[in-house]
């Protein structure tokens, strides 16, 4: 895995991505879920089937060549480059790349970021505060 070249992105902070400790690498299946209290990070690069859960903090990527299916994924940041089928809920930032594909709902707390090229099928919703002040840039 190359951490010291993580992926472009536009709202996950790079640090985050770059300190992923988890990965299932490009060509490996992974069946069964993912779940942790501690403030991780997960690249998937290959096929999952099942869930991912950060019961706080976290980092998921789902990279280019990622496929996630059956699954609810639960993060503070979700950074999407691949193909997920299922529920998505970032608590912090959501990232939609050009390249990604969501078939399931999705929301987020704090920040969204989807590229207009971004393939959506599904609802998305903001689950902050609707009367509060937006975050800072």
């Amino acid at each position: 895995m190359n951490n010291n070249n993580p992926a472009t992105t536009r709202l996950v902070p790079a640090e985050r991505l770059g300190a992923i400790s988890s990965l299932i690498a490009e060509g490996a299946e992974f069946d069964g879920n993912f779940q942790t209290s501690r403030d991780l990070g997960i690249k998937i690069d290959g096929r999952l089937k099942g869930n991912i859960t950060f019961e706080s903090g976290g980092t998921i990527h789902v990279g280019a060549t990622g496929v996630i299916e059956n699954t609810r994924l639960e993060a503070d940041y979700v950074f999407i480059e691949g193909k997920v089928i299922g529920a998505v809920i970032a608590r912090k930032s959501l990232e939609i790349t050009g390249s990604a594909t969501l078939i399931g709902d999705a929301s987020y707390d704090e920040m969204i970021d989807m590229h207009p090229r971004a393939r959506v099928r599904g609802k998305i919703e903001y689950r902050g505060e609707i009367d509060a002040a937006p975050p800072p840039n």
